[in-house]
């Protein structure tokens, strides 16, 4: 079913299993009105309440009516902490204006999760490198991203490997959950487990990527049956039963097959046969499903809609669900373009404005940021 999807700026730091390396994240967003459109003062104070919090970012529904994402970016870990951000709290905000979510991401918010030891040297290095980076994701040249993404992991690794502290086997272990479904690890597979995670310790602080990432594969061939005991796979029937659908007796054993041999092409990495099987496994079980209700699908919006565009949009609804219950998607396209065509103006109405704060006033406090 064609859906208009909102997607979210954010800012990701790659993790490593036990090691967090910090690279720059191509953000994929959706593109906001240039400022020059938006009328509104380039630098304001915004007054409303909190929507949402998304870490270093929050949505604040204005005094004015307007909707606001808001990047903090430019604060402190510790000032963010220490503003307690709640779902709907009071808030007043200056700041910015910018025109894209990929423009909160400076490098000043970068080089804020590298390691201090870290030379001037390399850092205007990195800097001159971040901005053609950000020049060419404007471009849309992503193979060239990647490209100057690889020279900056050259420049930080190093710092990355040299400050990493590892936690011990038995933390790194702990940490996976096994004692809370009171799985016991053999002893004889502990010893090894320690061994090769010692092993693979040394590897990676000495760089070598690729040895490194063999002995951990290593580790974890050792540990699957444990993982497989912690997170056992659903059996088809419990798989079905929470669907709840309405399926026939008779399509039952065919679906069960088709189940189980993708279940094992998955395990045995055949991506290709995995994606064939499962394919027709959505393909027979799609008829089943039954669609929300119109009056469900509205209440995914935040805005009001007029009645008679209320009118038109649940009749084009209950065409188009119809049309791909029969798996008619050439026809349904049309009614989802035409339902669409229909919201966008309320999806403009109600586009949110994007701010970089510099300073924030909440329960009584003043934050200025320190970038």
């Amino acid at each position: 079913m064609k859906k208009t999807i909102k997607k979210s700026w954010m800012i990701v730091s790659a993790l490593s299993i036990g090691m967090a390396v910090f690279t720059p994240h191509q953000a994929e967003a959706t593109t906001a009105k240039p400022t020059n459109e938006i009328t509104v003062k380039a630098e304001q104070q915004i007054k409303g309440t909190i929507k949402s919090i998304y870490g270093d970012s929050i949505t604040i529904k204005g005094k004015d009516g307007k909707n606001y994402y808001i990047g903090i970016q430019k604060f402190s870990d510790e000032q963010i902490a220490k503003m307690k951000l709640v779902e709907g709290q009071e808030i007043s905000v200056e700041g910015s204006l910018v025109q894209d979510y990929s423009d909160f991401y400076t490098f000043d918010v970068y080089k804020k999760s590298l390691p201090k030891e870290i030379t001037k040297e390399d850092l205007a290095k990195l800097e001159k490198l971040f901005n053609q980076m950000k020049k060419l994701e404007k471009e849309e040249k992503y193979e060239e991203v990647d490209k100057i993404n690889l020279e900056m992991d050259k420049i930080t690794k190093p710092y990355i490997l040299a400050s990493w502290v590892p936690v011990s086997f038995e933390k790194f272990i702990e940490e996976y959950g096994f004692s809370e479904k009171n799985i016991v690890i053999k002893e004889q597979d502990k010893k090894q487990l320690k061994a090769i995670y010692e092993q693979w310790i040394k590897l990676e602080k000495s760089g070598k990527e690729e040895k490194a990432q063999e002995k951990f594969d290593e580790f974890q061939k050792v540990l699957q049956p444990y993982l497989d005991a912690l997170n056992p796979p659903l059996t088809f029937e419990e798989y079905i039963s929470d669907l709840a659908l309405d399926i026939p007796a008779e399509a039952m054993p065919k679906l069960k097959t088709l189940y189980n041999d993708a279940k094992k092409a998955d395990k045995d990495k055949n991506d290709q046969l995995s994606e064939k099987l499962w394919g027709e496994f959505d393909e027979m079980i799609n008829p089943y499903f039954k669609p929300i209700s119109f009056e469900d699908y509205l209440s995914n919006f935040d805005f009001e809609i007029k009645a008679t565009d209320k009118n038109q949009l649940k009749k084009l609804y209950e065409e188009a669900t119809a049309l791909d219950k029969k798996n008619d998607y050439e026809k349904s396209n049309e009614k989802w373009d035409a339902i669409d065509k229909i919201l966008k103006p309320y999806y403009e109405a109600n586009k949110e404005i994007l701010l970089s704060a510099s300073k924030v006033t909440i329960n009584g406090k003043v934050y200025i940021s320190k970038n």
